[in-house]
């Protein structure tokens, strides 16, 4: 119990370390010259990207070692990093159209970077889709892990889209050799925030799954 209740507290003080970095955000730090203060959502869209990137990632490694192995054990690793995949995927969308509508005047367009990047989402969400139609065993193991795979494959080109094609989409922010040191700063600062407080959603995940899964057990054991 006492370990249950360290964990949350973990958990919160991260979430709380992510809200006070977007409040900087919002307010301790100086306004953009070339974008005014709309810039300001960078502090939120860029790293909930990276966050989705590293999150397929994740699902990468799973889906690798789950072929090597020829085991189903880390599925519940890649459902869970797909989960958290999907859900900052979304929000890097949500907030991107946000900066869109501001910058660009639409709220969407088809732009190479968002497509790319609703095209990670989709498939973040088949793979959720593929790990609930099908049953536990070998084919199941395959085809998630393929399916792993493949979602990371597209992660390098939502990246280089930009430079890969026409397109409305800004270049990368980071390395870009445009934001003052302040910004830069807290913008890392933010990002870091964000993977370390995704990597606990994926740990507590995990453990709620591996629940989820003794229970199911434990009830076609009693039938």
């Amino acid at each position: 119990m006492r370990a249950e209740f360290a964990a949350w507290r973990w958990g919160l003080a991260l979430f709380a370390l992510q809200l006070v970095g977007w409040g900087w955000g919002l307010y301790g730090v100086g306004t953009d010259v070339h974008q005014g203060d709309v810039y300001r959502i960078i502090y939120v869209h860029v790293p909930t990207c990276l966050t989705a990137f590293v999150c397929a990632f994740y699902l990468f490694l799973c889906s690798v070692y789950a072929l090597r192995k020829k085991t189903e054990a880390c599925l519940l690793w890649g459902q869970a990093a797909a989960e958290l995949g999907l859900l900052f995927t979304v929000l890097g969308l949500l907030t991107g159209s946000i900066w869109g509508r501001v910058t660009w005047g639409v709220w969407w367009t088809w732009d190479a970077r968002l497509l790319t990047t609703f095209i990670l989402g989709v498939l973040f969400a088949a793979y959720l889709l593929l790990q609930q139609a099908l049953p536990r065993g070998a084919a199941k193991t395959k085809a998630s892990a393929a399916l792993g795979i493949l979602i990371f494959i597209d992660v390098p080109i939502v990246y280089k889209s930009v430079t890969w094609w026409r397109t409305l989409h800004q270049p990368p922010s980071i390395g870009g050799g445009t934001m003052s040191g302040e910004i830069l700063t807290l913008l890392l600062i933010t990002i870091l925030s964000s993977l370390l407080f995704m990597t606990w959603l994926l740990f507590a995940r995990v453990k709620n799954l591996r629940l989820q899964q003794r229970i199911a057990e434990l009830v076609s054991d009693w039938h």
